[in-house]
């Protein structure tokens, strides 16, 4: 295999290393192995239609072309997405380091300090600026944001409220267009009314359960909420505000005006337009709501040692454990850029803030008396950053559009007569002065300059703010770039990255981020575009995004493709509401049951109750496959009703399961439609698809299979390909065509979802082709078969395997038998895995009690090996406890993880040494990676809530230990 090829470098094992494996799994070759693995009947018969696969030097230069074709005009067309500058020292530290973009998510608090930290920053910012009592850590978008909002505020209904079936949302007329479209799609499936008007004149009454309004307004003004908001409750109503962060540098927050619920984007913190996204929504509440907020928490908790100790509170994949219970299907959020936005905050502080905030403020002071003073007359009274302008007689909106589309400027042109103008961070007194001079110009009159740009506050004194805000020691200590660069720097070194070793996540594909895949999303081209502008503008976007399409409806054996899902959980629930939508236009609507097998993605039960759908679980087999008998019993049994069937293929249990075709047929006799799953596409791509296996619709998890990072916990990408018959069912949006031509209405704010990410699948696509994607599925497959046959040798029980005796991308081990034994769980074996520098694998899913593991196709022999060598000394260290050598409560595998605080104290009481602790195998000392923080008491962390970055002082004098 020649060097050059992109394949060669993204695949682990080196030629001569696959026959070794081979001989460990018992497969006289690779494509023996494949035809054990996966059912000749869904095998394909021939090669993907894909372009031929491009080198790595020839995909940079083809990446180049295509983002040249972007035009960088600046834009002004505000409606939630702003230009902004991205310190260089976040940009270089963060967004283009592998150690912040490739670890998981913090699931694992003791090798996540470091996010963890960077992300309570995020959140104490949040709560600062909103004046709320409870943050998360993100959320997808600001309109799926308000989307949550709204399911909140349904659950939290009254007692009187929920009796009497109250059903209405006021939306405020206000709000962006685009957020009302996914509040529509929201709404429908959950029988929600939403009732759009003027909330000055809007009458609460008992159907009403809650409201939402836009701070600013969509048209830029700042309105008084504080009426509103008290007649709502009075009503019983709660209200949520969509608030613009930045602007509230400067205005009275929203819990000052007794707001419920705060939600918005971020974006505006360092984040780039990127034609979308991806930017970390924020959501805020009153602290009583804290078993309803959606998404992660932050929370504050202590080590073994008493130590304070940072973890993921309430929250942590509830969808697991409520399935169709649970608040929200939210599960990839979006980390990595909560991560930057805070560390924002963190180096501009509240002063710097202020400075920004007040630049942008003052900037769209002297544009309206500048224009006000040429004539026009400037709508809006009290502003933030957004100014309307009316066109008077005698000039057309159209010629002011093209002066300023020569001159390289967007403008929003709401209607034929009224021009929108959103003033940013990047404004300048010289491009003042030339927006300026396109509206003098247009009037006969002269050029006009404006030297500098002043400070001033023109809004109503009344909506000044006059709280303090980002008062903690983090907020000011950092202002120099050396300061921030070690800050963060300090918190890298705390976290397990794909930098640091392998992590064997079994069902989460933590694979290679090629560093030339992830090159271009630094680049202006394609950080720079508003998603909003002209499509001639975004020419290379589009280039990408009709190629991606079209290339990922080619994998999946689909007909069609939409890249607006997000996330994976939302590209469920995008598949879902296209299938719903499929029904209704056949006259179907009754059909609202789907089934779900019970070793299924929690998320799936959870999307379905968010379309509208009842689910009914299908029970599996000993051997952790589909039980077909009670599958045809219960398709049979719902046959007028059956609306849709979930399957994750291979199963969730890492098993290519053989009847899956006979499963899609009882479906379709019984006039459901197949969703399936993607979760484990890493195991299908150019060996089988889901078209050829007969489903009628399926998401992609773009952060898992084709490359895009995790970042910590997002972003992610979740498109969906589908059947021709679904194609007329994808989704529009209201700003920008996209979609079929019976498509449902938005599933996201941008018509293109996180399209600056696009850029990492598109280049992990065009770089392997079709041969490459076949050898990268091949090898995941040889790889997690080399692992599974490695820990039988060792005595591990392999919990499932196909037909043939093989397991597909990934496995499960049963430590069920060694808590029986020796009292040791499968969380020790995955804590003792820290002192040997591995992340864990997955814990108790979807079986309690195991260990579920997934290599990957990028990691090397080497590394596989020493994996299995440390479990094969965690294997010895459990049987010393059997033996008696070991104490049984005094052990390294209770006690761990060890950290270096452990290891350097005057104290060790403990009956076994501290190089067995810290070094139990000679190539650990190599390169030690130290866990920050023992062993973290969670129950504790949930008696005692704090989620905002005071000082650990406080923390040791507020928490109350429950033990």
């Amino acid at each position: 295999m020649a060097i050059e090829q992109f394949v060669f470098r993204h695949i682990g094992p080196r030629n001569g290393d696959i026959k070794t494996m081979l001989g460990t799994v018992g497969a006289s070759s690779l494509d023996a192995l494949i035809e054990e693995t996966i059912p000749s009947d869904i095998r394909l018969e021939k090669d993907l239609d894909l372009p031929k696969a491009l080198s790595e030097y020839e995909y940079f230069t083809k990446i180049k072309g295509i983002a040249s074709k972007n035009k960088l005009f600046r834009t002004f067309i505000g409606q939630g997405y702003y230009d902004t500058i991205t310190p260089a020292v976040i940009q270089r530290n963060v967004l283009e380091n592998p150690g912040w973009y490739t670890p998981y998510t913090p699931y694992q608090a003791e090798v996540s300090q470091g996010r963890l930290e960077a992300l309570l920053n995020f959140q104490t910012m949040v709560l600062d600026l909103t004046k709320m009592e409870l943050a998360n850590s993100s959320l997808l978008d600001e309109a799926t944001a308000v989307g949550e909002s709204m399911y909140m505020m349904q659950a939290l209904r009254s007692r009187a409220k929920k009796k009497a079936g109250a059903n209405q949302f006021f939306v405020d007329e206000k709000v962006f267009a685009h957020t009302l479209d996914v509040l529509t799609t929201r709404a429908i499936p959950l029988g929600i009314e939403l009732i759009i008007g003027d909330f000055k004149t809007f009458e609460f009454n008992e159907n009403v359960f809650g409201a939402i309004v836009q701070y600013p307004a969509s048209d830029g003004s700042i309105q008084d909420y504080s009426e509103f908001v008290e007649r709502a409750h009075k009503a019983e109503a709660l209200v949520s505000v969509s608030a613009d962060l930045m602007s509230l540098v400067l205005l009275t927050p929203p819990g000052e005006w007794e707001a419920d619920i705060v939600v918005g984007t971020t974006q505006r913190f360092g984040i780039p337009m990127g034609y979308g996204g991806p930017h970390a929504a924020y959501m805020a509440c009153r602290e009583a709501y804290k078993r309803n907020i959606p998404g992660r928490i932050i929370g504050v908790s202590k080590d073994a040692q008493g130590n304070s100790a940072l973890r993921l509170a309430l929250q942590t994949r509830e969808q697991h454990i409520k399935r169709e219970k649970a608040t929200s299907n939210i599960c990839t959020a979006q980390a990595l850029l909560a991560t930057m936005a805070g560390f924002y905050g963190v180096y501009h502080g509240q002063e710097g803030l202020k400075r920004i905030a007040t630049h942008i403020h003052s900037a769209a002071s002297m544009l309206s008396e500048a224009l006000k003073d040429l004539g026009y007359q400037q709508k809006i009274d009290n502003f933030f950053d957004t100014l309307q302008i009316e066109i008077p007689a005698g000039v057309s909106v159209e010629d002011i559009r093209k002066a300023a589309l020569k001159a390289e400027f967007n403008f929003n042109y709401s209607n034929k007569s009224t021009i929108g103008i959103s003033v940013d961070e990047k404004i300048s007194s010289t491009e003042l002065s030339a927006i300026v001079s396109i509206f003098a110009k247009a009037l006969g009159e002269n050029e006009t300059s404006i030297d500098t740009i002043e400070e001033m506050i023109s809004f109503d004194s009344k909506f000044v703010r006059e709280s303090e805000f980002l008062s903690l020691d983090v907020f000011k200590r950092y202002r120099s770039e050396t300061a921030m660069m070690r800050y963060i720097k300090s918190l890298e070194k705390k976290d397990i990255g794909l930098n640091t070793s392998m992590i064997s996540l079994g069902s989460c594909t933590m694979k290679l981020n090629a560093a030339v895949e992830m090159l271009p999303i630094s680049w202006p081209e394609i950080g720079g575009i508003h998603p909003f502008v002209p499509i001639d503008q975004a020419l290379g976007y589009q280039e990408i995004i009709q190629d991606l399409e079209k290339w990922l409806s080619v994998i999946t054996g689909f007909s069609a493709c939409t890249l607006q899902p997000n996330s994976g959980a939302a590209g469920e629930y995008t598949g879902l509401m296209v299938i719903r939508q499929y029904h209704v236009s056949r006259g179907d609507s009754h059909r609202n049951v789907v089934l779900i097998p019970a070793s299924a993605h929690g998320t799936n039960p959870a999307s379905t109750t968010m379309a509208g759908m009842n689910v009914v679980i299908v029970n599996c087999d000993e051997n952790g496959n589909v039980e077909f008998a009670d599958l045809k019993s219960k398709a049979e049994k719902h046959k007028e009703n059956l609306c849709a069937y979930m399957i994750t293929y291979p199963s969730t249990h890492g098993v290519f399961e053989t009847g899956i075709r006979e499963m899609m047929n009882l479906i379709h006799e019984n006039g459901g439609q197949v969703y399936m799953d993607g979760a484990n596409m890493n195991a299908q791509v150019g060996l089988t698809n889901p078209g050829t296996i007969g489903a009628d619709v399926c998401h992609l998890n773009l952060h898992k299979t084709f490359a895009i990072p995790h970042g910590g916990g997002g972003p992610g990408v979740g498109p969906i390909c589908v059947a021709e018959h679904l194609s007329q069912f994808l989704p529009t949006h209201k700003v920008v065509a996209t979609g079929g031509d019976n498509g449902i209405t938005a599933v996201a704010a941008a018509p293109y979802g996180s399209a600056s990410v696009l850029p990492i699948t598109y280049g992990y696509i065009a770089m392997l082709g079709a041969e490459g994607l076949k050898e990268v599925t091949k090898m995941a497959i040889l790889n997690a078969n080399y692992l599974a046959s490695s820990f039988e040798k060792l005595g591990f029980k392999i919990l499932y395997k196909g037909a043939k005796g093989r397991v597909g991308h990934e496995m499960i081990f049963d430590c069920r038998e060694f808590n029986k034994s020796v009292g040791i769980t499968d969380t020790d074996i995955a804590k003792r895995l820290m002192d040997y520098g591995f992340h864990a694998p997955t814990l108790s899913f979807p079986v309690h009690g195991t260990l579920m593991v997934e290599p990957t196709e990028s990691e090397p022999l080497e590394e596989m090996d020493r994996f299995v060598e440390a479990l094969a000394k965690i294997n010895a260290e459990m049987k010393e406890i059997e033996d008696g050598v070991a104490d049984v409560k005094d052990n390294v595998l209770k006690n761990a993880p060890h950290t270096h605080l452990v290891m350097t104290s005057d104290d060790w009481n403990h009956s076994y040494t501290r190089k067995k602790a810290a070094y139990p195998l000679t190539w650990v000392a190599d390169n030690k990676f130290w866990p920050s923080v023992g062993r973290v008491n969670d129950a504790f962390g949930d008696r005692n809530l704090m989620c905002s970055c005071a000082s650990l002082n406080v923390y040791k004098e507020e928490c109350i230990d429950a033990d």
